[in-house]
């Protein structure tokens, strides 16, 4: 594309934004909202918990600051895993999460961020905006009581960091595993024991010794966490994420209540915040894994016999 069509595009989506922003500013008598938002990730996350921040911004920058969302990371008003709940029970409005998060509650949450083998980022946003992906995950979370908008994606993530090296499949078996969604299943197959711990947790999990092994994202956050200071060996590929979608949860009640112009004004956002934190990742992750190979990490990629 030549830079010409590239910023007519940009063009267009900014004169979109703009006209959001004067068609409030025309409608004196729109409400002023307030809305918390739950974050599953903690803030020292920049990257992943910013995801919910960008939004929140760029509603009140849109909505002249008429419509507010205050996001708290995890454990602040409900534990990480708590936001379905938290929505269902009238807790919060809102939510920034990841779907697989809850496959405890119906496997088919998975779809919405991703599947092992799976789509890669690209892929998924075309299945999600125009191959029918959003109006499936919608109807199914209908029965859950929310509407969710795609707000982030990490891209292919890595393989996690293990205490030992493992080569084989027998490597597997019984290594206690830090792994979301059903990427955990497949390696329960395999002979490891998943488990589901949040983000803020993992790091003393692994220091303690109560897991042998942790997936997170990718290296700008697995360096942030501190998991190479406790299990020396990074894997590659993740194949159980391929690509990480992560969603805006929106009590499906208080959506309706919304004036169109502040709709108009969350799904832009919305919008912004799935393409800016693939950006951020993709700038940010090459200098971080440069930086831990320096640092002395071990950087494997799995091996043939685990991958077939």
């Amino acid at each position: 594309m030549n830079r010409r069509k590239f910023l007519s595009r940009g063009a267009v989506a900014a004169a979109g934004s703009l006209a959001v922003a004067q068609a409030v500013a025309q409608s004196p008598s729109l409400p002023n909202i307030r809305w918390r938002c739950a974050s599953s990730f903690p803030k020292s996350l920049d990257t992943i918990y910013g995801g919910g921040e960008v939004i929140a911004k760029r509603v009140e920058e849109l909505t002249g600051g008429k419509f507010q969302i205050r996001v708290f990371a995890a454990g602040e008003i409900v534990p990480a895993f708590g936001v379905v709940d938290a929505l269902q029970q009238g807790t919060i409005e809102c939510s920034h999460t990841a779907s697989y998060y809850f496959v405890g509650k119906n496997k088919t949450f998975a779809f919405d961020t991703t599947l092992p083998f799976g789509m890669n980022q690209r892929e998924q946003n075309a299945w999600i905006y125009y191959g029918g992906g959003l109006d499936l995950v919608r109807e199914f979370f209908k029965d859950f009581g929310f509407i969710s908008f795609p707000a982030g994606n990490t891209g292919a993530q890595m393989g996690g960091w293990w205490r030992k090296p493992v080569t084989k499949v027998a490597d597997l078996k019984g290594v206690k595993m830090r792994i979301a969604g059903l990427g955990g299943e497949v390696m329960a197959r395999l002979g490891a024991v998943p488990q589901q711990i949040a983000g803020g947790d993992i790091y003393p999990a692994l220091e303690r010794g109560a897991i042998d092994s942790a997936e997170w994202v990718g290296p700008y956050d697995d360096e942030k966490l501190g998991f190479y200071k406790v299990a020396p060996h990074y894997y590659y590929p993740g194949w159980w994420e391929s690509n990480s979608m992560y969603s805006f949860y929106v009590n499906i009640k208080e959506w309706e209540k919304l004036p169109k112009e502040y709709q108009a004004a969350f799904e832009a956002a919305a919008y912004e915040a799935n393409i800016d934190m693939m950006a951020k990742y993709d700038y940010k992750n090459p200098i971080a894994l440069q930086r831990l190979v320096k640092n002395g990490v071990k950087l494997h990629a799995f091996s043939t016999d685990i991958l077939k």
